[in-house]
């Protein structure tokens, strides 16, 4: 993604206020750009007094990184470190190595540069029968151990699902498979959109609002986000939706459908079914404010309706900046691999026990931001 100076100089405090300190060369990896480009921008910064820089990195001033925080944490202990080159090879299969998927590659991506092991990439491009051709082929490249996020699983359904059982061990990524279901019995790495949801709506209802319509499109995502929001609602004493979910589109971003979903939330919020809405995604989000605002009569946001918007890529870049939900996709990606190293250590042991499957579901993060009508320090 392209960024201008000011929307880099945004980014770049956004990531080291939520962090405390971040390596100037992990700012560039995140923003995709040049060390050279970011060690610039943060010299601005700090020369301006918005950061504090220190030899190789960066700080927010005078606050300490937040307790359990940063980007190298993970859930599950790292491996001991080897000697690079004497890792085992990885193969990750996922339908695509951006939007979603970037940020879980990206963590893959290190966890297995830093056990000394090759990662090899397959996309299945959520083609039917792609993600067993794309594991086959990454097997015979000699891979020790698959990360797999099966296509076929986009929707939230297991329908006419192939065996995973490749004889190596396996780790699903992003997929919480049906209770019961063979996927079941894999191990599992995931962000816990159930519980995401949650926080949206909670907080939402902290700050007096009840009525909160949901505005997603058909996913695993989805399914999961949507799950959560309805039994918050129970929690906070609603008996259901004030409104019907408002459906967006599933693949390719479709203007007519995110212009008709905003005419049916507009038309909710000025018949006072709705006061607030939680938007999947936050690429969505910004596009349904946008059409907000250019109605007429014109709905103000956090005004009239206040918006929480799913995912956190880019929510904090708009022009009025998005309270969002922030899935752990780069934390999910390294413990998905630690994981795995530790199965491709068991199986290289023999017969004997092994430790219980794990089913490991990560906790999304509340970003507060102004589009909820709560305060907001950026």
């Amino acid at each position: 993604m392209r960024y201008t100076v000011g929307e880099r100089h945004e980014r770049i405090l956004e990531l080291v206020r939520e962090h405390g300190t971040l390596r100037v060369t992990d700012l560039a990896d995140h923003l995709g750009m040049s060390t050279v480009t970011v060690r610039r921008d943060v010299e601005a910064l700090s020369s301006a007094g918005r950061l504090d820089r220190v030899r190789g990195a960066v700080s927010w001033p005078g606050a300490p990184a937040p307790a359990g925080r940063g980007p190298l944490q993970s859930p599950i202990a790292a491996p001991a470190p080897v000697t690079a080159g004497e890792g085992p090879a990885i193969g990750l299969v996922v339908p695509q190595s951006q939007h979603y998927f970037g940020e879980i590659v990206r963590g893959v991506r290190e966890a297995v540069q830093e056990a000394g092991g090759r990662l090899v990439l397959g996309f299945s491009g959520y083609v039917p029968g792609q993600d067993e051709v794309q594991a086959r082929r990454l097997l015979e490249s000699g891979v020790a151990g698959l990360l797999l996020t099966p296509g076929w699983m986009s929707d939230g359904t297991e329908q006419d699902a192939p065996d995973l059982d490749f004889g190596v061990p396996t780790v699903l990524l992003e997929r919480r498979p049906v209770p019961g279901t063979r996927a079941a019995e894999f191990d599992h790495v995931c962000s816990d959109h159930y519980a995401g949801a949650g926080l949206a709506v909670r907080h939402l209802a902290s700050l007096g609002h009840r009525n909160i319509a949901l505005v997603a499109g058909a996913s695993a995502t989805g399914v999961q986000v949507r799950d959560g929001y309805e039994t918050a609602l129970r929690t906070i004493g609603m008996a259901g939706p004030p409104i019907d979910p408002i459906d967006l589109y599933l693949g390719a971003l479709d203007m007519s459908r995110v212009e008709a979903a905003a005419a049916q939330l507009a038309e909710a919020v000025s018949e006072g079914r709705v006061t607030a809405a939680l938007v999947l995604s936050d690429t969505d989000a910004i596009l349904l404010v946008q059409q907000l605002r250019a109605m007429e009569p014109q709905l103000k946001v956090p005004g009239d309706v206040a918006v929480v918007a799913y995912d956190d890529e880019v929510a904090a870049l708009s022009d009025l900046p998005l309270t969002a939900v922030a899935p752990p996709k780069y934390e999910v990606g390294r413990a998905a691999v630690h994981l795995l190293l530790q199965r491709i250590r068991e199986a290289a042991g023999g017969p004997g026990p092994t430790t219980a499957r794990r089913h490991l579901a990560l906790l999304p993060e509340l970003r507060v931001r102004r589009s909820c009508g709560a305060g907001f320090t950026g």
